[in-house]
């Protein structure tokens, strides 16, 4: 699971990374948690690949209310493709979420430890994800939403968690997000086989347990 992350890379490393034109105005985030607005890569039919914002927690365009977010922050690699959640996403609505750390907790004796999940040289990757647009029944604005994609943790990861984001290596974007000719089965290979870019685990500041602490503070190291 992949409850919470960050975004804290200035945005033209952004740029550079993705291959984007847009510069926007976005304040470094140290503590993003499920249901706040994040920042998404896609590609448009009109614009090619661009930016856009979507609540994190997948509404699908037949969910009643909004409720649903909550429960789909995560798409499992192995069943993605299946679910009524998230196939309609996983053909035609494919996306990158940007961000360069994200959180795991352990259990300890005097409460949970939250570890810091980055690359060794600090830098910017992209998880896989889904993004869905949802109209309210009461007829209000369209509600873009998005999920993170998760698979089985690798020698890195496994001794925090059983499960990790699906971290895509920048050659893997263009088939991702479908400017390219890919298979269904190839988009499963890829998402599958994703894997960690080089992770270290850091114990940080249990100041980030808490959802209403978003700044540098949460992501001090500790000694344990």
């Amino acid at each position: 699971m992949c409850g919470r992350f960050a975004f804290t890379s200035p945005v033209e490393a952004m740029r550079q990374l993705f291959g984007i034109e847009e510069r926007p105005n976005l304040a470094p985030r140290y503590n993003i948690a499920p249901t706040q607005e994040v920042v998404i890569v896609r590609h448009e039919e009109v614009t090619g690949r661009c930016l856009a914002r979507a609540h994190w927690g997948l509404l699908p365009s037949w969910a009643k209310d909004r409720a649903m977010a909550a429960r789909l922050i995560n798409a499992r690699a192995e069943t993605v493709a299946e679910k009524p959640s998230f196939r309609a996403a996983f053909r035609a609505r494919r996306c990158l979420i940007p961000a360069d750390g994200y959180y795991e907790w352990v259990a300890m004796k005097d409460g949970k430890q939250p570890y810091r999940l980055a690359r060794r040289d600090g830098g910017l990757f992209a998880f896989a994800g889904l993004w869905e647009r949802w109209t309210p029944p009461e007829g209000d604005e369209p509600v873009e939403s998005c999920t993170i994609i998760t698979t089985a943790a690798d020698d890195v990861v496994r001794p925090i968690h059983q499960r990790m984001p699906a971290i895509f290596a920048p050659g893997d974007y263009a088939a991702w997000l479908g400017e390219s000719e890919v298979s269904r089965d190839q988009l499963l290979t890829l998402v599958q086989g994703a894997s960690s870019p080089d992770l270290i685990a850091t114990p940080v500041s249990r100041r980030l347990n808490s959802p209403r602490h978003d700044d540098a503070a949460c992501i001090e190291p500790v000694e344990l």
